[in-house]
């Protein structure tokens, strides 16, 4: 038996192409243990869409090899997005790594496993436990080339996975218990296969006996189609919140991003979102190389327009290998000061919202006994208690920070 220790840095995609190596990791026998002092072998999936994120990486990886020096026989996977950016200069500066996958491998990683000899012939794989809401990845890639992004050079173009593929994979993870089925791609809403648009999956997935909700990230402003907006306001079981990342508020600072849309078209979207009754959170980068204070207050006021229940706000992070990362970067204290701006009025428009809430009626998810997730991605907490994985139609009485209390 292999017990297999798996730490993921990023993002859902990379938690999805985690559980996806494991199924083949699986059928060679492993099972998965959250004791890395008990595992025989480590795999590491990880995230290079921020320095920060890689260098913890790394730095996991350079801890390992006193772990490595106890057992010279254990085995260790560095894989994902940074393992495809730096690629073979990962063993030359860690020569006690056994394989090297990247991000853009992932469909062949049964392969790599094989190619290496260290495993044992392949046999039927064993699916991770689900809990109430599970990832399912329905392409991969990005199309995209925004000047301050890695991803489309370590994730490659877009391709989506067959519609059937997709329908299996989350029928499977309804009948093994999961409520909630959260889609994933780099610009979801993009999803094309043959006849089958991303509105026309989204409606597919719902009736899946056994699934109450359906969520799906991220989607790219372009690609709200009006079918995929009427599908939306349509749709109960599709969740009434969308996380929809915006960057700038700047028209002349998106243009630089080459993020293929204008503040004012943005905003469109979040309106015609809105009208459909749907709560929209978002990204935004701090302190681009190119914006000026003037393209930071459009950003401020966008956010005073938008009304986002989120907003998850960070300064510019150059990345080796992208247009920006040749750019002069602005001040340090320039970076925190527009931050520690945007992060005050980001929490207060919250708070307002939270407290807008109030009266309102609520579907929601029990993920315990007195609390759960809102369609809007709202936390709940219940006066009664409910089985954990039933749907719940409270109404708020009371708003404490980024809770809502109801009675039923």
């Amino acid at each position: 038996m292999l017990r297999v220790f798996i730490q993921t840095y990023g993002c859902q995609m990379n938690e999805a192409d985690s559980e996806e190596m494991f199924l083949h990791l699986s059928a060679r026998g492993a099972v998965r243990t959250d004791q890395l002092d008990q595992a025989d072998a480590v795999l590491i999936n990880t995230c290079t869409v921020r320095d920060h994120a890689e260098h913890r990486a790394l730095s996991f990886l350079g801890r390992l090899a006193k772990w490595k020096r106890e057992n010279p026989k254990r085995i260790i996977i560095f894989a994902g997005c940074a393992a495809q950016r730096l690629g073979k200069a990962l063993q030359k500066r860690y020569p006690y790594l056994n394989i090297v996958a990247g991000a853009k491998g992932i469909e062949h990683f049964s392969e790599t496993l094989d190619k290496s000899g260290l495993f044992a012939t392949p046999g039927q794989p064993v699916a991770s436990p689900v809990g109430l809401s599970a990832y399912v990845t329905i392409m991969r890639g990005c199309n995209f080339n925004c000047t301050y992004c890695i991803v489309p050079s370590v994730r490659g173009p877009v391709t989506c996975l067959p519609a059937q593929d997709i329908l299996a994979d989350a029928a499977r993870k309804a009948k093994a218990g999961a409520k909630e089925i959260m889609l994933l791609g780099q610009t979801v809403n993009a999803y094309q296969d043959g006849t089958v648009s991303f509105a026309s999956l989204l409606n597919r997935v719902s009736e899946i006996p056994g699934v109450e909700r359906v969520r799906f990230t991220s989607p790219h402003p372009l690609y709200f189609t009006d079918e995929l907006l009427r599908t939306l306001e349509q749709n109960p079981k599709i969740a009434r919140h969308i996380h929809l990342p915006v960057q700038s508020g700047s028209t002349k600072v998106l243009q630089e991003m080459k993020r293929g849309y204008t503040r004012e078209l943005f905003l469109e979207k979040i309106r015609a979102l809105q009208a459909a009754g749907c709560h929209i959170s978002t990204d935004i980068i701090v302190g681009f190389p190119t914006e000026t204070e003037d393209d930071f207050a459009q950003t401020l006021s966008l956010v005073d327009e938008a009304q986002f229940l989120a907003a998850y706000c960070f300064k510019y992070s150059p990345r080796q290998g992208t247009p920006a990362a040749q750019m002069q970067l602005l001040p340090e204290n320039i970076l925190e000061k527009r931050l520690s701006i945007l992060l005050n009025k980001v929490r207060d428009l919250a708070d307002a919202t939270y407290q807008r809430q109030i009266g309102t009626v609520q579907e929601v998810l029990m993920e315990e006994p007195h609390k759960g997730r809102s369609s809007g991605s709202f936390w709940v907490q219940t006066k009664t208690s409910h089985p954990v994985g039933n749907m719940v139609s409270c109404k708020v009485v009371k708003a404490e920070g980024t809770l809502l209390f109801c009675e039923e």
